[in-house]
């Protein structure tokens, strides 16, 4: 019976995201800009966006080692290839801060591989073991569903893979392991357990045995892109490894429409995916929210809580950070 009633959800669900994606396509965008004429690009479709985040939740966390990881890495991949990617994982046991070895998979998708200037824009697909930032002691070791610190950019990712065309050239990473940094709760409070699938990543590209080489023309971390209330301050480490690539975003977000979101003052510095990229050589920007009035995190209310689920996923932060990143690459070319 359960088999069945998946089966039927499944149809239901299909039709209604091919349903999304002919509306959006007949959607025109019409931003408020100073100069509409700068606009360039596709339409970033939100609703579609929407419905990878929701698909990916539907395997439940995705936390290292378990089963609905190892389900979701896989449709991540079929996702990437049925878009016209070519997929390559780069799969390493690493350490966790408590000893644990974690199967970690980086899933690397480019979509035309042909063409020689790219672009690099990265997230991380694996979820919090534990709801450590939760207003409630009780949830502290209850996994995270992760719908907007995970899901959002490898959403953001799939429907930019969808819809950019054949005329530029973008290395999509998706790193694991980034979210089992040692918890609030122990005692062991190591900076160098966060983000471990980027550090091997990293490792690779400086040794010269990565699967992609670069140099890139921007290279863009996406981090929490789909949460209620988000702004887009520009972050430390950002400025002062990529200034230019900085720039070159918050002025597409201007062009976009989409200026009241992305703020032009600097936040703090953050440790990120983009830390050991930019360690490496590689100038790498973070767009990630920064919320200067939040009490429980500067990170937003459902930052590492049970609360980061799909009922608090904004599709208006989903078009905004999507638009705004068509508009920077359709206008460096």
């Amino acid at each position: 019976m359960f088999n069945v009633q998946f089966s039927m959800f499944n149809n239901l669900k299909y039709i209604i995201f091919f349903l999304c994606i002919i509306l959006c396509g007949c959607k025109s965008r019409k931003p408020v800009t100073e100069d509409e004429s700068s606009l360039c690009g596709p339409t970033f479709c939100e609703d579609s966006a929407y419905v990878f985040c929701a698909e990916q939740c539907q395997f439940g966390p995705r936390t290292m080692n378990s089963e609905a990881h190892e389900q979701c890495a896989e449709w991540i991949i079929n996702k990437f290839k049925g878009y016209g990617c070519t997929v390559v994982t780069q799969k390493a046991n690493l350490r966790g801060w408590d000893g644990t070895m974690l199967a970690s998979t980086n899933i690397i998708a480019s979509i035309n591989p042909d063409i020689k200037e790219r672009y690099l824009l990265c997230a991380h697909w694996d979820s919090r073991p534990w709801a450590d930032n939760d207003i409630d002691e009780k949830n502290h070791h209850t996994p995270v569903m992760a719908a907007n610190d995970g899901a959002s950019g490898v959403a953001l990712m799939l429907e930019i893979a969808r819809i950019i065309g054949d005329s530029i050239g973008i290395d999509f990473v998706c790193f694991d392991a980034e979210d089992y940094g040692s918890p609030q709760w122990s005692d062991n409070h190591d900076e160098n357990s966060w983000a471990l699938g980027s550090q091997y990543f990293a490792q690779q590209y400086a040794n010269g045995t990565s699967a992609i080489k670069g140099p890139w023309q921007g290279a863009i971390l996406l981090d929490m892109v789909g949460g209620q209330g988000a702004h887009f301050y520009q972050e430390g480490l950002s400025v002062r490894y990529a200034s230019q690539t900085v720039t070159d975003v918050w002025q597409a977000a201007n062009t976009a429409g989409y200026g009241s979101l992305f703020i032009h003052e600097i936040s703090g510095t953050i440790t990120d995916d983009h830390k050991p990229l930019n360690e490496a050589g590689i100038p790498t920007i973070d767009i990630i929210p920064y919320y200067p009035d939040c009490e429980q995190s500067s990170f937003g209310p459902t930052w590492h809580t049970i609360n980061d689920d799909m009922q608090h996923i904004d599709k208006t932060t989903l078009k905004a950070v999507g638009q705004t990143l068509i508009q920077y690459f359709c206008s460096q070319n």
